[in-house]
């Protein structure tokens, strides 16, 4: 454990504390004196009996901090210790799951079971005199009002939380490194891939999110799912990765993008990186989200001017719609225990909803920040076909200066991301201190 870095040991009774007080107060306003919480098991191919990758069920790797968990459940009633149901089956097949062990396990009560029918005994006996009974399993309909109040609550993230975060920055730093280097030493997708997944020591299941390593135009497909074996013939122009890591169950999610040469997608490149700082310096209690990410579409249309790649103000060019052929998703979401965290346009514990402005309808969060939020903070900048013919088929198409755009594509885009928090009189980047501990900017 580094020295600057908080240990999450030190911090995890609090953070179980407050998690359970949060529970407890749900389950009374809505009527229930107990919730069982399933992790969930493997699902299989189709038609197969090989399974696929594995990930709990939030609820419960919010509480259990612990990797091997199929199978297992938790029960929670208030007042009393949380009971963990471990599952570790006897198994000639595969290696069961190590035992439950270290400090986080003090303040559990803790049954190990061998198979499905001890652990229903055991559930069975732990949910004696519960009458009303909550379930969040899968194949389970787990009441709407309960999870409205638990996923709205759970924006606001515990200094345990955080400290994971800031753990899962500092993997996903050293893997970005890696992968730096490697799309410089003229390596593949596949094997920028392979370097990331050393430099972090994960898996690929072990991943917040499938990496996302687009080199040249690859980098306009904005959740490019592949991996090219071979690198380009000539030499690659460029290079996005959009690559996490996870610590305890909490994940970083980290974009960067390069350019193999001076010229003018680099200066883009410095452009776009310089208006995603200013955006995370905005980035403070109380601010809407809604207004952070119209802000974006302001400094993308500023860079586009500044480019010579469009004409007309800034104001001008967000209204007829320029930026959103270049700027498509959201400037960011909530990251907690999913990259995607749940509650991000949701106003209240009763579940209401505020949708994204019709011109931006991928915005994923809608809210007004408060004091431990964990953000992205990603604008991006690309080269999309699709998009790109669109406008010019418009009349606000002329405010694009083309030939100089259409020089630009084989480039693909730029996204710049970090993972930030909110605090009480600004912000905290999780993300940049990680990277240039690793001389990335």
């Amino acid at each position: 454990m580094s020295a600057s870095l908080p240990d999450p040991d030190e911090l995890f009774r609090d953070h179980l504390d407050y998690q359970l007080a949060r529970y407890a107060e749900a389950l009374e306003a809505c009527g229930h004196d107990a919730l069982l919480i399933a992790a969930g098991e493997p699902g299989h191919h189709f038609l197969d009996d090989i399974e696929v990758s594995f990930k709990p069920n939030p609820h419960f790797r919010l509480f259990v901090p612990m990797p091997a968990v199929a199978g297992s459940s938790l029960l929670l009633r208030p007042g009393r210790r949380p009971v963990l149901l471990h599952y570790r089956p006897e198994d000639y097949w595969h290696l069961p799951p190590a035992p439950a062990a270290g400090s986080w396990t003090e303040s559990f009560e803790i049954h190990e079971v061998g198979s499905q029918e001890e652990q229903q005994r055991a559930q069975d006996a732990a949910l004696a005199g519960v009458n009303h009974l909550a379930v969040i399993a899968p194949g389970s309909q787990a009441p709407e009002p309960l999870l409205c109040r638990l996923d709205f609550g759970r924006a606001r993230k515990t200094a345990y939380e955080i400290a994971c975060m800031r753990l899962a920055n500092v993997r996903a730093a050293r893997g970005h490194r890696a992968a730096r280097d490697a799309f410089f030493a003229g390596a593949s997708e596949f094997a920028i891939h392979l370097a990331y997944l050393a430099a972090t020591e994960h898996e690929d299941a072990d991943l917040p999110y499938g990496n996302i390593i687009a080199l040249d135009d690859h980098g306009a497909v904005l959740h490019y799912q592949h991996r090219e074996r071979r690198a380009p013939p000539g030499g690659s122009r460029s290079f996005l990765i959009d690559a996490g890591a996870s610590a305890r169950g909490y994940a970083a999610d980290v974009t960067r993008t390069y350019s193999a040469a001076a010229g003018a997608f680099a200066d883009l490149i410095t452009a776009m990186d310089a208006a995603q700082q200013q955006l995370v310096a905005e980035v403070r209690a109380g601010v809407d989200f809604v207004d952070l990410h119209r802000a974006a579409h302001h400094a993308v249309a500023s860079v586009l001017r500044d480019a010579d790649l469009a004409v007309g103000s800034p104001e001008a060019l967000v209204e007829t719609g320029v930026t959103a052929g270049f700027l498509p998703h959201g400037l960011g979401h909530l990251i907690g225990v999913q990259t995607h965290d749940v509650g991000g346009r949701m106003q209240d514990a009763q579940g209401s909803v505020r949708l994204p402005p019709e011109a931006f309808p991928a915005l994923r969060l809608t809210r007004t920040l408060e004091p431990d939020f964990v953000v992205t903070i990603e604008p991006g900048l690309y080269f999309i076909p699709m998009l790109l013919d669109e406008l010019r088929s418009r009349p606000e198409g002329r405010a694009v200066a083309w030939d100089a755009v259409d020089a630009l594509r084989p480039y693909g885009g730029i996204r710049i991301e970090d993972d930030v928090r909110v605090t009480g009189s600004g912000s905290e980047n999780l993300t940049r201190p990680a990277l240039a501990a690793e001389g990335i900017a």
